[in-house]
């Protein structure tokens, strides 16, 4: 079983997978939505090809914990997401995790046009890193 990530967005979709270990994140891509139909192909086939067995989604928090303007949509996207893959997804606070990618980015030294394109995947490789620490520190504690 492996994790995949998602930095929701309304033009992109940024995606990281997890190993089979639970250990690594790592990018997968970023998707540009188009017809439920097609949406719902692309990640049906996505959660095959990988084996996924569970999705943590960026939950958009305000940096004081309250919901963000994006959090009705993020719901929205997860109530689909678990009706058509019918597979557990955990919300994941994404507070900062797009300014953690731009500081990535840029001691890459990446061109400007480039930027955007990766923003949204390096932002699900972060949220999906945190949260395997996250489950890591827990069952080191178990």
């Amino acid at each position: 079983m492996r994790v995949l990530a998602i930095d929701y967005g309304d033009s992109h979709i940024g995606l990281a997978v997890s190993d089979k270990l639970l250990l690594t994140a790592q990018a997968l891509g970023s998707y540009r939505p188009k017809s439920k139909e097609e949406d719902k192909k692309y990640f049906k086939e996505l959660v095959s090809k990988y084996e996924i067995g569970e999705i943590v989604l960026g939950f958009p928090l305000r940096m004081d914990g309250s919901p963000g303007t994006r959090v009705e949509k993020t719901k929205e996207f997860a109530g689909w997401l678990k009706k058509i893959l019918k597979i557990p997804i955990v919300f994941w606070d994404e507070r900062l995790t797009t300014r953690q990618a731009l500081r990535i980015l840029a001691q890459q030294k990446i061109k400007v046009k480039r930027k955007k394109t990766l923003e949204d995947k390096i932002a699900a490789t972060v949220i999906l890193s945190s949260y395997l620490e996250s489950r890591r520190g827990k069952n080191d504690a178990a």
